[in-house]
């Protein structure tokens, strides 16, 4: 079993086994909060190429369909959803995807068919020739991305032409010095910002 592998299986494991309660509490109040399922199921894609569902808990309401991106206040958001995307907890069950393999706790993080279509052909094979993550460089850059593009007048175009032009140079910076150390630092930065979140 490859390193990085055995690596996530000892951090996500114990994970899961430890915020479980946390995790059925969660889905109790998504289920208090508004009508229907637990979780919200995306096509991504991952390590080369191949499409799996990301695994997030619901945030939005279900009869409300709009742009791939969420921006700012969006108004499709429930109330405990906001408070899941502020701490991040709406991340929490991508655990289980690492759990499957589809992804590693650190790596580029997967887009929509969408825009990866839109990768020049060099950069995406560079980009998914490792296991896509729960956070790296770019998710901690952007943290706060809904809220940059809540000032946009077109929020989807300036995300093509600005944002994602960052997040491959950033990707492209994780895969040339990946190793179990970045990793580990990466994730502990990722809690810094998350516990610190202004």
């Amino acid at each position: 079993m490859h390193s990085k592998r055995i690596f996530d299986l000892l951090f996500v494991i114990p994970g899961l086994l430890l915020l479980s309660p946390l995790l059925l509490f969660i889905a109790l109040l998504i289920k208090l909060d508004s009508r229907g399922p637990v979780f919200f199921m995306q096509t991504r894609i991952g390590q080369y190429g191949k499409p799996f569902n990301i695994i997030k808990f619901r945030t939005m309401r279900v009869a409300n369909k709009g742009l791939k991106l969420t921006i700012g206040k969006d108004e499709r958001i429930t109330r405990i959803g906001h408070w899941l995307r502020y701490y991040k907890l709406d991340e929490l069950p991508q655990l289980i995807n690492v759990l499957r393999g589809e992804m590693s706790l650190v790596g580029p993080r997967p887009e929509v068919p969408e825009y990866v279509a839109l990768y020049p052909d060099e950069i995406r094979d560079r980009v998914l020739s490792v296991p896509v993550g729960m956070t790296d460089f770019a998710s901690i850059e952007f943290r706060h991305e809904s809220e940059l593009l809540a000032t946009s007048h077109q929020p989807e175009i300036d995300y093509i032409e600005k944002i994602l032009p960052i997040k491959l140079a950033y990707h492209q910076q994780y895969v040339n010095e990946r190793s179990l150390w970045l990793d580990f630092r990466l994730i502990l930065l990722t809690f810094k910002h998350i516990f610190h979140h202004p």
